[in-house]
């Protein structure tokens, strides 16, 4: 009798703590970049997802939401609204948890994202036309002040974009015009949609006999155009780089977090991870969580410094 009461018991017990939670993960996972495929921060996330599917059996995906380089970033937007389960990952550039909740978007304010870790560094760059009658900045600042020159870049807010403006300041010219676009490659200064441009350095990789590189918005200079200065070298009070991280919401579990930051992180240390580097001039590796916010919290500031220059 004490027995079958014993047993009627644990039954009830394990009746009222409900079913046993899945390990995660068990259903498909999703990687957002909210720009167009084939930059650095799509191909590296697309590895990432690959290594993710095959560590842990799920189906993995990076799915691209461009749109609003200056706001209301779609998949940024995606992300925020997802359940915190770690099934929905967003694959951002500075932009998105520095100034995303600043900008009046209501779905990302208060401030709603945490680094699993940064892994990409551009080779972010101010190019124009090779035939351009300017070939450094303080050129096109002299010829800028007498002639229109168009700016195009990913967004408003974006750091290279602020950076530009502020550089553009200090050295006491002003652009014709800028506007925002999807991509900035060959074929945007070809057209002459732009007259000079901030972009990747992969993306003008394939007509890059044909551009001049005035300045690199890097850390360090870039490898594949070793002569070009970078953004410190031309102004020490714009020393910042654009950078790419794994982002998910506040409530994500640690457990989940840190699956994430396994694959991420072998995947960044792999040979053909370490090849797009090479290649295209980015620094590939991986910072963790708490590196990676300390990097977030100087920007902060070095971006204040440069809304200060803007203002």
């Amino acid at each position: 009798m004490k027995s079958v009461l014993t047993a009627a018991i644990a039954a009830l017990t394990l009746g009222l703590a409900g079913p046993a939670l899945a390990e995660y993960p068990e259903k498909p996972v999703s990687f957002i970049v909210p720009w167009p495929p084939g930059d650095l921060e799509d191909v590296l996330t697309r590895m990432i997802a690959e290594d993710f599917q095959a560590e842990y059996g799920v189906a993995a995906a990076v799915v691209n939401k461009p749109g609003g380089g200056g706001g209301p970033f779609p998949g940024a937007i995606e992300v925020a609204n997802a359940p915190a389960d770690g099934y929905t990952i967003g694959s951002f550039v500075p932009a998105v948890p520095l100034v995303g909740h600043t900008i009046g978007i209501p779905d990302l304010d208060p401030e709603k994202f945490d680094p699993i870790g940064i892994f990409l560094t551009y080779p972010f760059v101010i190019a124009t036309s090779g035939d351009a009658p300017y070939s450094t900045m303080e050129e096109l600042a002299a010829h800028a002040k007498e002639n229109d020159v168009a700016l195009g870049h990913f967004g408003d807010v974006l750091t290279p974009t602020q950076v530009t403006k502020a550089l553009a300041k200090k050295m006491e010219f002003d652009w014709s015009s800028d506007a925002a676009f999807d991509a900035l490659d060959c074929n945007t200064l070809a057209s002459g949609d732009a007259d000079v441009i901030n972009t990747t350095l992969q993306l003008v990789l394939p007509c890059l006999d044909q551009v001049k590189v005035l300045v690199a918005i890097t850390g360090e200079r870039i490898s594949i155009v070793p002569d070009t200065p970078t953004i410190a070298e031309v102004d020490g009070d714009l020393n910042i780089a654009l950078w790419n991280g794994l982002f998910v919401t506040k409530d994500t579990p640690e457990d989940v977090r840190a699956k994430i930051a396994a694959v991420a992180e072998k995947t960044m240390m792999s040979e053909r991870a370490q090849k797009v580097a090479e290649e295209t001039g980015a620094l590939v590796y991986w910072q963790d969580a708490a590196e990676s916010a300390k990097v977030i919290e100087a920007d902060k500031a070095t971006l204040g410094t440069v809304g200060a220059i803007l203002e």
